[in-house]
């Protein structure tokens, strides 16, 4: 966790209302860390629905593993998640890890372990000492409120540079009903499902199956349209969890996701996802630019995707924008090598709306000075067209400083 909060940062931390059935807390459990939290629990109520997707990582974590098992059971009672330690390529180690904490907290929440879920962040390779769980997990059990989301996303973080939360309200039949998220990861982000570590909370009243179809959907366009180094992490995890209090205010319950009375919520469940994904790309590690990549003119919008993630990816194009350079000819490379239908000759290229590249050349109206001012911006905007079709895509990501390989050069130092 950096002292230095990334200039990108957001500059207002939103309120974060209270989620009847929902209570957390936070400790120092020495995972890892000195003097900072580093274990947050969640205690929800009796028949809270949950979903979930994971990384498609073949190295994944003993955590996530667990979770991939106990999801079929479609409700949860707790979670449990630390940093500091990943638990991740620790073996037989690791999966007995997983399973005395869940044991740890079952007890001290009052339920079966398969309603527990857990999830681990930091460094990988690493026995995660679960017995320091002990007795911390029964004492937060005890203290737990309705409340402090900010505190919940400093315990996760690792690399981050800020908490990331994010919160819409919508009505629900005649309900109003809350969306809390938050999320941490800043590097080792190609998500390929979600971001590091995500938790959604709301008191809607849905079936597992319908919230796990809304969130399957969800991080389509949103944590996985986004990328900061192009490593997908063997601990993705994104769970969603709804504790159904939103009925006893008149919340239909809701089973299918193709449900109408659903339109709002979705749209707002999707506007919380992609408010945290975001705040990812915002603090990316060493980043001093966020960036928008947008692809359009494509044969599909799944090939827009890949070239754009081609141009994110990019440590040519990245190094370019943190160097303040429209550097079109490096864009140009990302589309050719992406291996996906371009035409040279019909190619477009813009930064921050300036058009620098026509028809396969550079524009005839391009000004080095306009240009080179534009690249100031802390926000970067490439724009491509392909000029083949209606496919269209975009995606976020942020440039590659100096300081992003100082911090990883240093990670476990």
């Amino acid at each position: 966790m950096s002292s230095t909060v990334s200039p990108l940062a957001p500059k207002n931390v939103p309120d974060m209302p209270v989620i009847a059935g929902i209570r957390l807390a936070t400790a120092e459990a020495g995972i890892r860390y000195k003097n900072r939290t580093d274990v947050l629990l969640a205690v929800m109520d009796k028949g809270t629905a949950v979903a979930g997707v994971f990384t498609k990582s073949k190295c994944p974590s003993a955590p996530v593993e667990w979770c991939r098992a106990k999801l079929k059971g479609g409700k949860a009672r707790a979670l449990v998640v630390n940093s500091g330690n990943a638990n991740a390529f620790t073996g037989k180690t690791g999966r007995a890890s997983t399973a005395l904490t869940a044991k740890i907290a079952a007890k001290a929440v009052g339920c079966s372990e398969s309603e527990i879920f857990l999830a681990s962040t930091g460094v990988i390779g690493e026995p995660l000492d679960a017995t320091k769980f002990d007795g911390v997990l029964g004492r937060l059990a005890e203290t737990a409120e309705a409340g402090d989301y900010l505190a919940a996303a400093k315990a996760i973080m690792t690399t981050d540079t800020f908490p990331k939360v994010a919160t819409a309200t919508v009505k629900l039949g005649k309900a109003k009903v809350t969306i809390n998220g938050m999320a941490k990861g800043a590097g080792m982000i190609a998500p390929d499902m979600a971001t590091m570590l995500s938790f959604i909370f709301t008191d809607a009243p849905i079936a597992p199956a319908a919230l796990q179809a809304l969130l399957k959907a969800g991080v389509e366009d949103t944590f996985n349209a986004v990328t900061i180094d192009g490593d997908t992490s063997t601990s993705d995890t994104l769970l969603a969890f709804a504790t159904g209090a939103a009925a006893a205010h008149g919340a239909p319950k809701i089973s299918r996701a193709s449900d109408p009375r659903l339109k709002a919520f979705v749209k707002a469940f999707n506007q919380v996802l992609a408010n945290l994904a975001e705040q990812v790309a915002r603090d990316g590690e060493g980043a001093r630019k966020l960036v928008e990549i947008t692809v359009e003119g494509a044969k599909t919008k799944a090939s827009a995707r890949k070239i754009a993630m081609s141009i994110a990816n990019s440590p040519l194009v990245k190094t370019a924008i943190a160097g303040e350079d429209a550097n079109w000819g490096r864009v140009v490379m990302a589309v050719g090598k992406a291996g996906e239908p371009a035409d040279r000759d019909k190619l477009s290229i813009s930064f921050n709306g300036i058009r620098v590249a026509k028809s396969g050349a550079r524009d005839p109206s391009y000004d080095e000075a306009q240009v080179s001012e534009a690249m100031k911006a802390p926000e970067i905007a490439i724009k491509v067209s392909l000029g083949l079709g209606k496919g269209r895509d975009r995606v976020m990501t942020c440039d590659l400083t100096k300081e992003y390989v100082a911090i990883n050069g240093d990670y476990r130092s």
